[in-house]
């Protein structure tokens, strides 16, 4: 049975490759899928797609737009979510779409530090399990197939 994983989080580093390399080297039948991870993509799709806009405020809007049908369907079609929170970078992004896939029903793992226990008590509340590292994510989804 392969299973769709939504990977939100962070785009500035690899942190998905390493996801698909351990499923890999577990033999977990896993599909993977995530937010736009081209960052220039992401901010240009709005304008690609319906034109030039007057300023930043309605260029965000376009992309933002553009950015969320594509995730709202990606995380409707997603068996397991797993939405890592890192330390370096703003995590609003990876908070909406946690909570989204937590609202839609969606198995949700989140991973984050120890440092964001506080910061993220209510969202980790709400997933279904909660974790420090990708490996022990990877550990929660293997386990299914025991």
């Amino acid at each position: 049975m392969e299973l769709t994983v939504y990977l939100a989080g962070q785009i500035h580093d690899n942190w998905r490759e390493k996801v698909k390399e351990i499923a890999k080297s577990k033999k977990l039948p896993l599909h993977f899928v995530s937010p736009q991870t081209h960052h220039d993509r992401s901010d240009d799709i709005g304008e690609a797609i319906i034109g030039k806009q007057p300023s930043n405020l309605y260029r965000d809007d376009a992309a933002s737009s553009i950015n969320n049908f594509r995730t709202q369907v990606l995380l409707s079609k997603s068996d397991i979510v797993i939405a890592l929170f890192g330390e370096s970078y703003k995590q609003w992004n990876t908070a909406m779409d946690a909570s989204s896939a937590i609202t839609l029903g969606k198995p949700t793992i989140i991973v984050r530090p120890e440092s964001l226990i506080h910061p993220l008590k209510e969202i980790s509340n709400k997933a279904n399990v909660t974790v420090e590292t990708i490996e022990q994510a990877l550990e929660v989804i293997a386990y299914i197939y025991e």
